[in-house]
Order: structure tokens, then C-alpha cells, then sequence
């Protein structure tokens, strides 16, 4: 009897269900009246009185192995089910650990703007990605005979000329301040699309991020101290250069730079060996641009900046290819894990 009741153990505890009518046969047959853990009870009245104690607890190991089995597998399929994965569920197979997604560098870079501009009162602002002339260039002050309109340079909408895919992201703070009166103080960060020859340093399409303040008494030195915070807090470089350049929707214009150093072969290279790294375009807004957008200019003035995403992710993470950010590569990609 002895060698039974090992036996039904070993049976026990090798046992595994893959479903609850599986695991219903098991209970009925070791644990119901007919069962075999009831069959060796009955037996046990004919065990000699010297081995009965023996006997007794290795049945009680039997029966409660038996129970905790059935406890433990049903409480297993039970959860399987409810998760419908059931049909699925193969509880003899080892774990798989999950791999964990990551952030895409643009996104990183992004968000990290958006968060510094956040703490000085800029909050973000979204518009369409095809727009139409108004908002994409007379608003913003661009002549019928600017070079942006010519097909070389932008995505025109099959059917004619009035709409095309946004050249930048200026159009978006065209409608907020058609839409918002003054005090106003939005970033708009989006994807902007260009008519050029894809290669490692152009893409048909990438992203900018562009900021716009409104109000009363706004000075071109407004807009120095906030590009030198956006440039401490980014950056970590507090030098920081203007020089004169030109945008239809600003006047007068500028480009920041960086100083950047000198202090690595990484920086002789990235700055051309002047120690200055260009970073974004600026100014204070065109009068005429305020007047479109139904905002006088004689009570009203402010500044405008905006800079290519694409551009500071590929120096920050010292990324060679600008087509490595559409190409979804995973071991590109899998470099940015825990990066938030």
C-alpha cells in the first residue's frame, strides 16, 4: 500500500492542466468518493496496527499535495481566462521577459523644450499640417514673388496652389493670433515639409518648434534674456552670440549661436573651429505680420524664435545621418532606453 500512496504522489506532482475541464478530470479522479485517494482510505482499515501510523501520514501528505494542486491550477486558469489567454497558456513553459520601448530622440528632445519654455509661461499650440496660402506665407509677410512659393521648395496640394503641406510652424501662430488677443506666449512644435532631395543632412520633411511672444512694450532685449535662459537650461552655456540675418515675418532678424568651445576634437568639428554653434533663427515680429493677424502695432509689439528639432538631437547624441530618425531601427532606437 505503501508503494500506491508514493505512487499517487509522484502522479501528483507531476501533474499540469492546460484548461479547467482538464483540471475538473484530475479533481474526479484522485479526489472524488471513487477516486484514488478514497479507494486507499477504504483500504487503510486492512493495514496492520504497527504500520498504520506510517501509513496514515502518508496518506495526509497525499491528500493535501492533492489539494493544493487542485487550489493552485485552478486559481491559474481562472486568471488565464479572465485575461483570454487560455487557449494560449502553456504552464510548462519558462518566462519570456518583455522588452521595454523606448522614446524616440525627437520626442526627447521635444518634450525637454517644451518643459524649459514651460516655466517661463509658454504653453504649446497645434495646428494643420496642410494649409493654405494666407496662413503658410501673406500672413506672415512672404511677397507673391518669394522664392518659399516656388515649387522647388514647397508641397503644393494636387489641384492648385492654395493649399500645401506647412513649410514651418509660423502658420500655427498666424491662428493664435488671429484667434487670442495679447498677452500671448505659446511654442508650436510640429512636423514641417520641404521639397528637397533627401541625404544626410536634408530631409523632405523633419520637425521645428518655434515661439511667439506678444505685449505691450516687448524689446528685442526681451528676447536676448530668454534665449540666453533657453540656452543655460539646454545647453548648459550661458555665451551666447546675435548676428544679423533675414526672414520675411521678422525685422530686425537675427541667428543665435552658442558658444560652444573649443576644448575637444568633437567641438572643432561640430563648430567648424570657430568655437560657436548656430542654434536657431529670431527677431522681433514684423509690424505688418501684427496687422494681418488683426493686432495693432503701435500698442503692440514681441519676438519670435524657432529652431529644427533634428538639428540639436543630431548634436546632442552626436548622430551622423539625419535619416537614422524615419528609418525605425530598432538598434538605433534601443540606444535610448531609459532616456526621458
Amino acid at each position: 500500500m505503501k508503494e500506491n500512496i508514493e505512487a499517487l504522489i509522484r502522479e501528483v506532482e507531476a501533474f499540469d492542466a492546460k484548461s479547467l475541464d482538464e483540471l475538473e478530470q484530475f479533481r474526479i479522479k484522485i479526489l472524488s468518493k471513487k477516486g484514488s485517494l478514497s479507494l486507499l482510505f477504504d483500504d487503510f482499515k486492512n493495514v496492520p496496527n504497527d504500520q498504520k501510523r506510517e501509513i496514515g501520514q502518508l496518506l495526509n501528505v497525499a491528500k493535501t499535495k492533492a489539494n493544493e494542486k487542485l487550489t493552485v491550477l485552478k486559481e491559474q486558469l481562472e486568471q488565464a481566462a479572465d485575461a483570454g489567454v487560455l487557449d494560449e497558456l502553456d504552464l510548462s513553459r519558462p518566462g519570456h521577459a518583455f522588452n521595454l520601448g523606448s522614446r524616440h530622440p525627437i520626442s526627447i528632445v521635444r518634450n525637454e523644450i517644451v518643459e524649459i519654455f514651460s516655466r517661463i509661461g509658454y504653453t504649446v499650440a497645434e495646428g494643420p499640417e496642410v494649409e493654405d496660402d494666407w496662413h503658410n506665407f501673406t500672413a506672415l509677410n512672404f511677397p507673391p514673388e518669394h522664392p518659399a512659393r516656388d515649387m522647388q521648395d514647397t508641397f503644393f496640394v494636387e489641384g492648385g496652389d492654395d493649399y500645401a503641406l506647412r513649410t514651418h510652424t509660423s502658420s500655427i501662430q498666424v491662428r493664435v493670433m488671429e484667434n487670442q488677443q495679447p498677452p500671448i506666449r505659446v511654442l508650436s512644435p510640429g512636423r514641417v515639409y520641404r521639397n528637397e532631395a533627401v541625404s544626410a543632412r536634408a530631409h523632405c520633411f523633419f520637425h521645428q518648434i518655434e515661439g511667439l511672444y506678444i505685449d505691450k512694450n516687448v524689446s528685442f532685449a526681451d528676447m536676448k534674456q530668454t534665449l540666453m535662459y533657453f540656452a543655460k537650461e539646454f545647453f548648459g552655456k550661458s555665451k551666447i552670440r546675435l548676428r544679423p540675418s533675414y526672414f520675411p515675418f521678422t525685422e530686425p532678424s537675427a541667428e543665435m549661436d552658442v558658444y560652444w568651445g573649443l576644448n575637444s576634437e568633437t567641438d572643432y568639428r561640430i563648430t567648424k573651429g570657430t568655437g560657436w554653434l548656430e542654434v536657431l533663427g529670431c527677431g522681433m515680429v514684423d509690424p505688418n505680420v501684427l496687422k494681418n493677424c488683426g493686432i495693432d502695432p503701435e500698442v503692440y509689439s514681441g519676438f519670435a524664435f524657432g529652431m529644427g528639432i533634428e538639428r540639436i538631437a543630431m548634436q546632442r547624441y552626436q548622430i551622423p545621418d539625419l535619416r537614422m530618425f524615419s528609418e525605425n531601427d530598432l538598434r538605433f532606437l534601443k540606444q535610448f532606453q531609459g532616456v526621458m
